[in-house]
């Protein structure tokens, strides 16, 4: 259905110009103008109808990321590895799909990295 909106669009928009155009020959009428621009209007209006937005499917989605964390990490016992400061799940980020860790304190980021099981 779009594609038959816009290809019945650019249509009326090309004969619309056309009759404008024909509109300032020396043969033109002036009804032809107004043909154009109704034609070209119309266009127009077709273009914006087809292709706007609908309803909640041109909101954005929301994307949540839940991130897992290597390891068995206890994240109230979470410190960050050059100041010691308390570290929350609101410090730790996914970047390139690994986790990486953010210090409101001393700004340093640095990436989890899972220490041996053994």
């Amino acid at each position: 259905m779009r594609i038959l909106g816009n290809i019945s669009a650019a249509i009326l928009i090309f004969f619309g110009v056309l009759f404008i155009w024909g509109a300032f020959s020396p043969q033109g009428q002036w009804g032809w103008l107004i043909v154009g621009l109704i034609s070209v209007a119309i266009g127009l209006s077709i273009v914006y109808l087809v292709n706007r937005p609908k309803g909640k499917l041109a909101e954005q989605p929301t994307v949540t990321v839940q991130i897992d964390l290597p390891a068995n990490i206890n994240i109230d016992t979470l410190k960050c590895q050059s100041c010691g400061g308390n570290l929350t799940m609101e410090n730790i980020k996914l970047v390139a799909g690994s986790p990486v860790v953010n210090c409101p304190y001393c700004h340093t980021t640095y990436q989890l990295t899972e220490d041996p099981k053994w």
